[in-house]
């Protein structure tokens, strides 16, 4: 139960009148400590502690200068739907050493509350840290899920929350936590510039509906580093319009593996380039590593380098599917018929290990709108058996360096005829070498 204005109020200015503030030698501002329990939080994992959450957020936010918020080890603070916005003042650093967990029943979430839950909306120079838990407790959210139109259940899982969500945000740090059971997607940055997301341990069942591990929507220099994905849905998903993405040191699996896409739903115009990823682990999933777009939409996928990664009984290690959905309606853009979604410049190299199905690499591009610079360069997927696997293509071009296993089905470069060069073409040659 909310406070009445004025004991918050009091409340709120005694916890930051009796914060610690350290003052380091040489430094030009305090440091200011707080503590969720200073602002009236229960933490027995049954009392809601949401406005204690709210009112140490605004005490944060006020303060100015270096603010740590603690969540006390050792404790468990349910907390309702809520969001968190900025500007602040200052830095915030919001150590998360005990457990964060939602409220377990679907019902308890008001209708305006959908689609989200841990809600960071406008705020810079903000770090998540501390060690802890942020527990979605999605089992029933997965239970009422449905896929199919005629689903009488009382929600979708498409309109579940997201469970910790940045959006607007920039300069954000999430690391060394756990985050686990989200009710959808664990972690989602949306139109966010310079993130860090390292050091996590991100797990849900195999068959929890669309708990994607991170969801990256229109960001910009994003570093998702150093983490292990166990998920129902994709491990990483990229979608958007992204740039500056890198991934690096990743244990994936089970789960969908890692994606970029679905690109151009409902006509929209996504742009994806300059994408890394190397030294990953994927295992157990249904796809490695996938790029995919939705018939008639508009954009590219472009610059991406996927290296260094070791599949293990993985059933569709390496895909480009353009033909995603055929479900866009309205106006087609850029292209009679087909995806108008360009996909160029996708660099596959050292991915090797086993595949759970025969066919280990499947290009399905556009008629319209072929692949093209697809490269090809130390490939080697073979059964689990250790029989050999094949390649589908399918308007699909590019060169190969080498053996390589699937034996390469790429076409060469002489479609001129389909498409006439753009103006960016003789940039993107020297790009190359980069990729």
């Amino acid at each position: 139960m909310a406070l009445p204005a004025r004991p918050r109020a009091r409340l709120l200015l005694a916890a930051i009148a009796g914060a610690v503030a350290l003052l380091l030698p040489g430094a030009a501002e305090a440091r200011v400590l707080l503590s969720l329990d200073d602002f009236g939080a229960v933490g027995d994992g049954i009392a809601n502690d949401t406005q204690a959450f709210v009112d140490a957020w605004e005490a944060a936010c006020a303060t100015g200068g270096n603010t740590y918020l603690n969540v006390p080890a050792g404790k468990s603070y349910q907390i309702w739907p809520v969001t968190l916005a900025g500007p602040c003042r200052g830095e915030i650093n919001l150590m998360i050493s005990g457990n964060i967990i939602a409220p377990e029943s679907p019902e308890e979430w008001a209708d305006g509350d959908q689609g989200r839950w841990l809600h960071f909306s406008g705020v810079g120079d903000l770090s998540l840290s501390g060690g802890g838990i942020v527990d979605g407790r999605g089992q029933q959210w997965w239970a009422g899920a449905c896929e199919d139109e005629n689903c009488t259940s009382y929600r979708q899982h498409q309109v579940a929350p997201m469970a910790l969500h940045f959006e607007d945000c920039q300069d954000v740090s999430v690391k060394g936590l756990t985050l686990q059971n989200s009710q959808r997607q664990h972690l989602v940055f949306t139109r966010c510039y310079n993130v860090e997301a390292n050091y996590l341990r991100v797990t849900s069942p195999e068959y929890s509906p669309g708990t994607a591990g991170v969801l990256v929507v229109s960001s910009t220099n994003v570093h998702i580093k150093d983490d292990l994905f166990s998920v129902g849905g994709d491990c990483v998903s990229i979608v958007g319009n992204c740039s500056d993405v890198r991934l690096r040191a990743i244990s994936c699996g089970p789960g969908l593996g890692i994606s970029i896409g679905g690109l151009g739903e409902n006509q929209s115009n996504h742009k994806i380039e300059k994408i890394k990823t190397d030294t990953m682990f994927i295992s157990n999933t249904k796809n490695g590593v996938r790029v995919k777009t939705y018939e008639d939409g508009c954009g590219f996928a472009r610059k991406v380098k996927f290296a260094q990664i070791m599949m293990r009984n993985v059933a569709n290690p390496i895909v480009i599917d353009q033909h995603y959905s055929a479900s866009n309606r309205g106006t087609r853009c850029g292209a009679p018929n087909g995806s108008a979604v360009a996909v160029e410049n996708i660099n596959y190299i050292d991915i090797t290990g086993t595949s759970a199905t025969e066919q280990a690499v499947t290009f399905a591009c556009s008629d319209a709108m072929p692949c093209r610079r697809l490269y090809l360069d130390g490939v080697n997927l073979t059964t689990a058996g250790g029989d050999s696997t094949s390649a589908f293509c399918h308007q699909a071009f590019g060169k190969h360096v080498g053996d390589v296993l699937p034996e390469s089905c790429l076409g060469k470069e002489d479609f001129v005829q389909l498409q006439a060069p753009t103006a960016g073409d003789a940039q993107d040659e020297e790009d190359a070498a980069d990729w």
